[in-house]
């Protein structure tokens, strides 16, 4: 993204002030602070293919012309997910605004060739696969006993239970767990949807069966590990030895695919995000409402939710299974 320091715009006829050093350096980091550091790199990422494209064609990319933001989308066309021009439109546009240059990405051009990409192309999204219970089950059969498998077990079965995304289940302290007699408390400190960091409170309820319960997987692996205080999840060597680092979010999607392999499934089709959609495709499966679906995995779209929940209930609430074909 290109850089500024007119952070804050100013009222018509107003005069800039000269502000000290350590003033400026305070407004600045609040400023930079308003957005998540993943929007910031998915920005910078999004507006480095852009002014690659740019650069291809000889075109200016600050300040862009519509006309040139509309042919972009155009070329990516067919070749992009919809989802993935839209969020180059908007980086473009943040490029722009926070350089107080008029936002081509408005502009009617950009507005009517990208209505013309979503009719021809569609907007349907194809995420991962859910990962389910019978999955799980059979993923804890064959997780070696050992510290790689205990953690495996420990972050598969958090992670599905409490409906958690890969930031929120690596973000984890220890401080961030309460373990009570009805189960496991967990504090999620800041998460995609609350960037204000008010903070959410989950419970991981104990399981039926021993070997899929993430309360257990849990405990089993504090204990494992000689945990006390700092990051729940952390990488392990192949000689057992637990790091003080934090496992990354991309580690999440690593385990998953390589428990799904060790029970035949493809793991291509699954990654992290087949924790959190498992669960609520199970509890749609299981009849539970879409309050209590969302008080589990916090989603505030009802719409995103419905997404799983048609999913999990195709066959068990289908009207053409209640007529005695």
């Amino acid at each position: 993204m290109p850089n500024d320091d007119k952070l804050l715009p100013l009222r018509q006829g107003e005069i800039a002030p000269v502000l000290a050093a350590a003033d400026l350096d305070r407004m600045r980091s609040y400023a930079e602070g308003s957005i998540a550091e993943s929007t910031k790199r998915a920005y910078r990422s999004a507006w480095r293919v852009f002014t690659q494209w740019c650069e291809a064609r000889a075109y200016r990319s600050l300040p862009a012309s519509p006309a040139v933001v509309a042919a972009f989308v155009a070329d990516q066309a067919g070749r992009r997910a919809v989802a993935t021009i839209e969020k180059y439109l908007a980086a473009i546009g943040e490029a722009h605004r926070f350089g107080k240059l008029p936002v081509p990405t408005e502009a009617v051009e950009v507005r009517t060739v990208m209505k013309g990409v979503r009719r021809k192309h569609g907007v349907a999204q194809h995420g991962k696969a859910p990962l389910l219970v019978s999955h799980l089950r059979r993923i804890s059969e064959v997780l070696p006993d050992s510290p790689i498998g205990t953690r495996d077990r420990a972050l598969l079965l958090m992670g599905f239970a409490a409906a958690l995304r890969r930031s929120e289940l690596v973000g984890l302290d220890l401080a961030d767990l309460d373990f009570r007699d009805e189960g496991l408390a967990l504090t999620l400190r800041r998460s995609k949807t609350d960037q204000q960091g008010a903070g959410r409170l989950v419970g991981v309820p104990y399981g039926s069966h021993p070997g899929t319960c993430p309360v257990r997987a849990a405990r089993r692996w504090i204990e494992r590990a000689v945990l006390e205080e700092g990051p729940l999840f952390r990488p392990v060597n192949r000689h057992g030895r637990v790091a003080s680092a934090r496992l990354s979010g991309g580690a999440v999607a690593e385990v998953v695919k390589r428990s799904v392999q060790a029970i035949g499934l493809d793991a291509k089709q699954f990654g992290g995000h087949s924790l959190r959609a498992g669960l609520a495709t199970e509890a749609a499966r299981a009849g539970a409402g879409e309050i209590a679906i969302m008080a589990q995995t916090g989603h505030r779209s009802v719409n995103t939710l419905r997404g799983y929940i048609r999913h999990g209930s195709l066959f068990t609430a289908n009207a053409a299974a209640m007529v005695g074909l």
